[in-house]
């Protein structure tokens, strides 16, 4: 499997660690154009609203031309955007780069699409999972990369994640096999995409997706000021916890998740990885030391592993074939459309509350998942259980 995925996972690598290198720096960015805080959460919150509008349009885009195409024409964009943004002679033209980087980037469900078309669908959870692995490894070097590289001016960074991007088009174009072929279809808009929750099979799963993800992105938002908050972790501290839990990340996708779900399912191994994103969230107001902090954190990290990438292969298995980039894209956008609306709410349970508080939006949502992972665990079983007349024949 790992031979037929490492095309797609290099690539993917590459576009990751371009990305990551923006995320220590664009505070320092927006203060460097005299612009107050606020400004920043509104250049993430636009970056997330576009891949909201336009993922489902490049997954239908992708059912229907193929993915390796898509890919291209969103990599074309990623690698202007963030030229334009080490050029930005104005904060007008940060907004415009990270609109077209927006535009661009929505393509995460293309890529799971692309990963579903090369293999088998019980494959698909540990396929995924090297897919997060290598999301996370990227997530772990990009910084230290970008810390370097900002000694140098604002400008290094971001040309480089702009080379980068510009690497992965090529390695795309040269390299990547095409997954599929054209298929016929027409073209859709998001009313129709989001009927996508019409479907009785796939809707009850997008739902609990849904809630999946407003926990998850809550607790991304205010993770670095809960650790200054509850510890007192100065920026080198919270830069090397973030490594730690990224490494956690790569262990827990790359080697564990595939050997639990060909044990044990999708759906059980989803239902557990929630439970024990609900154990690590309940846990949060009781952290006193480094030690508790990590301890929580495997937890975290174990439950996003087994818990997000379990329900995203379900996910995959219950959609057509014709349809994975629409429906997988889809999916995406959930993720786009919680890192919108979380961390405002659990940013501000911190703010009024203080740091105890900083998870109980996380630990709402991800208590609403699990028990509607656990409904339509029962309901598939029901589903698929053998009639008593077959039973007896």
């Amino acid at each position: 499997m790992i031979r037929r995925l490492a095309p797609i996972l290099g690539i993917t690598f590459i576009d990751i660690l371009g990305f990551s290198l923006l995320i220590p720096l664009l505070p320092y960015y927006v203060m460097h154009f005299k612009q107050p805080a606020i400004v920043v959460g509104v250049l993430f919150s636009l970056f997330s609203f576009c891949q909201l509008v336009t993922g489902p349009l490049w997954g239908n885009l992708s059912d229907r031309i193929g993915r390796k195409g898509v890919l291209m024409i969103s990599q074309v964009g990623s690698t202007i955007g963030w030229a334009m943004l080490g050029w930005a002679p104005t904060i007008m033209w940060v907004f415009i780069a990270r609109f077209l980087e927006g535009c661009s980037g929505g393509n995460i469900g293309v890529t799971q699409a692309y990963v579903a078309d090369l293999v088998q669908p019980k494959e698909r959870a540990r396929a995924f999972g090297y897919i997060g692995a290598t999301f996370a490894a990227g997530m772990a070097c990009g910084p230290a990369i970008g810390a370097g590289l900002a000694i140098y001016g604002f400008s290094v960074p971001l040309y480089t994640a702009a080379a980068l991007q510009f690497i992965t088009l090529l390695v795309t174009y040269f390299v990547l096999p095409e997954s599929r072929g054209k298929a016929e279809g027409t073209a859709v808009g998001l009313t129709e995409i989001f009927r996508t929750f019409g479907d009785r099979k796939l809707s009850p799963k997008l739902w609990q997706k849904l809630a999946l993800s407003l926990a998850l992105y809550g607790w991304f938002g205010v993770m670095a000021l809960y650790f200054a908050k509850q510890l007192h972790f100065g920026l080198r501290e919270t830069y090397f916890f973030m490594i730690y839990i990224s490494v956690l990340n790569v262990l827990m996708n790359a080697l564990i998740l595939g050997r639990v779900s060909d044990r044990i399912g999708n759906r059980a191994t989803s239902t557990l990885g929630i439970g024990a994103l609900v154990c690590a969230f309940a846990y949060v107001p009781f952290v006193g030391s480094v030690w508790q902090l990590a301890i929580m954190s495997l937890f975290f990290s174990a439950g996003m592993a087994f818990g997000n990438t379990g329900l995203t292969a379900l996910i995959s298995e219950g959609a057509e074939d014709s349809v994975q980039g629409t429906v997988l894209s889809v999916t995406s956008s959930l993720d786009s459309f919680s890192g919108i609306v979380s961390p405002p709410a659990s940013t501000a349970l911190l703010g009024v509350y203080g740091s105890a508080y900083s998870a109980a939006s996380s630990l709402f949502f991800a208590a609403i998942a699990l028990v509607m992972g656990i409904q339509n665990g029962k309901r598939d079983a029901v589903s698929t259980a053998p009639s008593t007349e077959t039973a007896a024949s």
